[in-house]
């Protein structure tokens, strides 16, 4: 005669009911600590300033392209979830050849705060095929020759250019940026330089902090002032 084995548990086999309290409570500090730490966000958030009708992110930046110790503002309209909405001055065919100074601008998306270095990036850089066909151009990037000499402390690699802002040169002046070439250039001519001119001052002045453009050489001097007399600077 087969017998049919019952298991039997006792009270004693059971987690008791204070044991199991202990572990819910566990389980609920537990939680608790994790969404105190994704709360708290990331340590290195750009501080948010409200300045009239704009929202601003403030940041001190000195970056490769070379933006020394600016701080840029940029409407909160401008923002995107790409990053911010800039716009970039092209010369445009025949215009611009009938009229050296005469820009025009294309929409672009900063992935950067540093939205000025990165729109005279983008400048360098040129048009994009369809806007090359449509006849816009720029002869920035055909006039820079030979290696950087903001490349150090590395020996090569540098940028194109330093921006600094609220600076006439070397002195201060608020409002006004400076950008100085790290290259060599070799224009062919005035009307080249007029052009190129017009559309880095164009560019960098649709942002409210910089009023007026420097640009100068890698030796120091006013692009493309013939004088020799360095006006810009004066």
């Amino acid at each position: 005669m087969s017998h049919t084995s019952k298991h039997f548990y006792t009270s004693a086999s059971l987690p008791s009911c204070t044991t199991i309290s202990k572990i819910i409570g566990s389980i609920l500090l537990l939680s608790l600590f994790v969404l105190s730490a994704c709360a708290s966000g990331p340590a290195n958030t750009p501080h948010q300033t409200q300045t009239g009708s704009q929202t601003a992110t403030s940041q001190t930046l000195s970056d490769k392209a070379g933006e020394i110790n600016t701080v840029m503002q940029v409407s909160s309209q401008n923002m995107t979830t790409n990053g911010y909405m800039i716009k970039v001055y092209f010369s445009k065919f025949p215009n611009s050849l009938n009229s050296s100074t005469a820009v025009f601008p294309v929409n672009r998306i900063s992935p950067t705060i540093a939205v000025a270095t990165f729109s005279l990036q983008l400048l360098i850089a040129g048009p994009t095929n369809d806007e090359h066909n449509a006849g816009y151009f720029s002869e920035f990037n055909s006039i820079l020759t030979g290696p950087s000499s903001c490349s150090a402390p590395h020996p090569t690699g540098g940028p194109d250019f330093t921006l600094t802002l609220n600076k006439q040169g070397s002195k201060a002046k608020q409002g006004t940026a400076t950008v100085k070439f790290c290259r060599a250039t070799a224009s062919p001519g005035i009307g080249t330089d007029t052009r190129i001119l017009a559309e880095i001052k164009a560019t960098l002045t649709q942002f409210s902090n910089i009023k007026n453009v420097v640009v100068l050489t890698k030796d120091g001097h006013c692009f493309g002032d013939e004088s020799g007399l360095d006006h810009c600077l004066q």
